[in-house]
């Protein structure tokens, strides 16, 4: 099984995975799964990021494009409307800021890094849904964030079948892999898509065995998030599923996972800070 990077280079920095980091979530969307994900005015965008980066994020993701389930398309001059501007603005009120720009369209994405500064590209869609993606992560040669999802957010959640969910996801990922080696891109991340076209037993099973999507040899990312594995397990609500959250957050970390991302930074930083040190029980 290949050794996994234990850095990613942003910009000439070497971000450090030797210890998982945590990715908080902006949403400048009106209607993204979890409502306290939220946000619209400048101020509210500016308070979030800061207050996740004091909370210790490690990296902010932004994103302009519901991806739940069932979701509406929007065009892409809607999405560059909701989230050129307050890229920008977060990149120049917090220089010191990762930013993450979660979109699947290429030309979305070379506004975000371009023209704003953004250093990361997360793309659902690992570059199904826009063919020019992979090109365009070669040429501007930033860490790429390459998500598996079934089908699109309007039909992923329709009866997804696999013969072996772990199995069938790294078969069907290895060969963009590949595509994107050849391509020259060096800085790989590795999502499995927790919720993308995956049941609920699907996201169970992954979980369980997050380590076996280590073959890829590439760092980790898991999403789980306030997600309906969670609060439909548990019979509960978005808004209530904290807790569910840092605990299957907790057994990701004990399963391999290097960034969590997460809309609760302090909890999920405060899980990475009790596993590292249990760890280090185990090396002394």
């Amino acid at each position: 099984m290949p050794e996994r990077p234990r850095y990613i280079n942003i910009k000439g920095k070497l971000l450090d995975l030797s210890k998982p980091r945590v990715m908080g979530v902006i949403n400048i969307t009106p209607d993204s799964f979890y409502k306290g994900s939220r946000v619209s005015s400048e101020k509210d965008i500016i308070e979030t990021a800061a207050r996740m980066m004091e909370d210790g994020a490690d990296i902010i993701d932004i994103g302009g494009y519901s991806s739940r389930p069932y979701a509406d398309d929007i065009t892409p001059e809607e999405e560059r409307n909701r989230l050129l501007g307050p890229l920008k603005m977060i990149i120049r009120e917090l220089p010191q800021a990762v930013i993450s720009v979660d979109t699947f369209r290429s030309e979305i994405a070379r506004e975000a890094i371009v023209d704003c500064g953004a250093h990361i590209i997360n793309d659902i869609s690992s570059g199904e849904a826009d063919k020019n993606m992979f090109s365009l992560v070669a040429e501007l040669n930033v860490p790429y964030i390459m998500m598996h999802m079934k089908g699109d957010p309007a039909s992923m959640q329709n009866n997804p079948v696999y013969d072996d969910v772990v199995a069938d996801i790294m078969r069907e990922m290895s060969s963009r892999i590949v595509k994107l080696r050849a391509a020259g891109v060096k800085d790989l991340i590795f999502d499995p898509g927790f919720g993308f076209g995956k049941t609920i037993i699907h996201n169970f099973e992954m979980l369980r065995r997050l380590h076996d999507f280590s073959i890829a040899g590439l760092p980790i990312l898991v999403g789980v998030s306030r997600k309906s594995m969670i609060w439909k397990t548990l019979s509960i609500t978005p808004e209530d599923a904290l807790n569910g959250t840092t605990v299957l957050n907790t057994v990701a970390l004990l399963n391999g996972a290097d960034i969590l991302r997460v809309h609760d930074v302090k909890e999920a930083v405060q899980a990475v800070k009790l596993i590292t040190e249990m760890r280090k029980t185990k090396d002394n």
